[in-house]
């Protein structure tokens, strides 16, 4: 059954419309490229636990290539039962959807039987594909599933998409936020002039993907012309592979950003802050070679944390760059105070468990 936002959970819907820290949800594996279900759930529950609103399931950091090996369905059916078996608090579940429209429906209506909120639309496999024949395949697909829109950067496989685009996407019923990731301030306005131009800004919430500037993104407000007049929006969330690890710390800087821009009183110190995640940023996702071992590096983290047993990507090409293990080495050394690790050494049994 299809299922529209004004169906959801009121809580649910209110989560979602308001802003969360939503991690990209990481694929455990063993030394063999099998999933390892244990760490997977042990993952979810920790990310429930560190305070996140919600899981994003079956998205770049989870592997695209989940699809190719059967793994889609049983990896959204586990964050699916592990979070309603972790917590009663409402949650905001969010699968990732992709390939050309047949497939991004039935990926869709899958999600939906599995309980998920809202999906997650990443348009990598139209690349060659014309603006009208984009528009048609999310409409298509917000017939299933509250959509999320997804502006992938185009270094990892996604495509340069205009303002013009995004306002077109925004009209779309269903749409209900937007996940803004190109890793560019030109193409971030780009969304945030669309959705104005849509007249969309009180239905379609802004959450940040750009990881090299999460925390000026939270607190920064956009303000745009339309019909002569400014418009203001902010980003009210975040959906992030880099708040796949030290997501306790995470969900700290998420509250600071947020009471620091809900009272219009941004200190020098928070600005500061986004210099310092940027630089983790940097080591996390492997700027230095073009973000070859963006999942690798989370991996790493969780590795060293003792949450993940290795760095196994399902495609054997994909792993740490060469100095990138160092890169991490001079984060700690650097800014060991944004990680999580007593959090998780006090946690990690139980998650195991």
């Amino acid at each position: 059954m299809a299922l529209h936002h004004t169906r959801l959970d009121p809580a649910v819907l209110a989560l979602l419309r308001e802003g969360t820290v939503i991690p990209a949800h990481p694929l455990a594996l063993d030394a063999n490229r099998r999933l390892d279900e244990r760490r997977q759930r042990a993952l979810s529950r920790y990310y429930l636990d560190a305070g996140a609103g919600g899981l994003a399931v079956g998205v770049h950091t989870t592997q695209f290539a989940i699809r190719d090996c059967g793994l889609y369905e049983p990896v959204l059916r586990i964050a699916a039962e592990t979070a309603r078996a972790w917590t009663d608090r409402p949650l905001a579940m969010v699968a990732g959807l992709c390939g050309r429209t047949e497939q991004a429906v039935r990926e869709a209506q899958l999600a939906v039987s599995l309980g998920y909120h809202a999906g997650l639309l990443s348009l990598a496999a139209l690349a060659d594909a014309g603006e009208d024949e984009l528009i048609e395949h999310c409409t298509a697909v917000a017939r299933e599933i509250p959509l999320v829109g997804f502006y992938l950067q185009p270094a990892v496989g996604g495509r340069v998409l205009d303002a013009r685009f995004w306002a077109r996407f925004a009209a779309i019923d269903n749409v209900i936020a937007i996940k803004v990731a190109p890793f560019h301030r030109y193409r971030t306005l780009d969304v945030v002039r669309g959705v104005v131009e849509a007249g969309a800004e009180d239905k379609v919430t802004l959450y940040t993907g750009n990881d090299d500037h999460i925390v000026l993104d939270l607190v920064t407000p956009f303000t745009v012309m339309r019909e002569g007049r400014p418009v203001t929006v902010r980003f009210r969330g975040g959906l992030l592979g880099h708040w796949s690890v030290w997501t306790r710390s995470a969900v700290e800087i998420f509250r600071r950003c947020r009471e620091a821009a809900d009272r219009d009183a941004v200190p020098a110190e928070l600005l500061a802050l986004d210099s310092r995640v940027t630089d983790c940023n940097s080591a996390f996702f492997d700027v230095a070679h073009d973000f070859h071992g963006c999942i690798a590096g989370c991996h790493e983290v969780l590795r060293r944390q003792g949450l993940l047993e290795g760095v196994w990507c399902l495609d054997p090409d994909e792993g740490l760059s060469p100095g990138q293990a160092d890169a991490i080495d001079r984060i700690y050394r650097d800014h060991g105070d944004l990680a999580d690790d007593g959090f998780v050494a006090a946690n990690r049994e139980r998650w195991l468990a």
